[in-house]
């Protein structure tokens, strides 16, 4: 008991650069998700830009995009809040490519010509939670806005 206790504290061993790679990926694909999921409603458009979006900033075949999608739902479905994800972008994303991952969740929110408040909100908690600077966010929203 005293082991399993102790394990909680201890530092998980060093991951490669490609674990990390493939986690930052997956934590950010569920963050569009997310995105996507927010309004309540399954809309083509937001699919087809969520999985544009990864295809062209991840440099992904679309085979590999549709593994990432799938997977990404699965940990979606999974997750209990949204720290999981945002933990490991805070782990390993530059202040730069976190505002570049507001900037695609933003791109998806705003694909069907609708942007909804829960849609909104949880942009803002990602941000928020990511460190990214609320003039940043802001300008982000606008940038994105059709």
């Amino acid at each position: 008991m005293i082991k399993s206790l102790l394990s909680l504290f201890e530092l998980p061993e060093a991951a490669s650069p490609e674990d990390a790679s493939q986690a930052t990926q997956l934590a950010a694909a569920a963050l569009l998700i997310e995105t996507a999921r927010a309004d309540f409603h399954r809309d083509e458009a937001e699919e087809v830009a969520l999985r544009s979006l990864l295809a062209d900033t991840l440099q992904l075949s679309k085979a590999q995009v549709e593994e990432l999608v799938t997977l990404a739902n699965q940990r979606a479905d999974e997750a209990t809040s949204l720290y999981e994800f945002t933990r490991v972008i805070n782990d390993h994303y530059t202040p730069a490519q976190k505002l570049a991952l507001i900037d695609l969740m933003w791109k998806v929110a705003y694909a069907d010509s609708n942007l909804d408040k829960y849609e909104e909100h949880l942009i803002r908690r990602v941000a928020e939670l990511t460190y990214v600077p609320h003039q940043d966010y802001i300008r982000s929203k606008l940038a994105a806005a059709p």
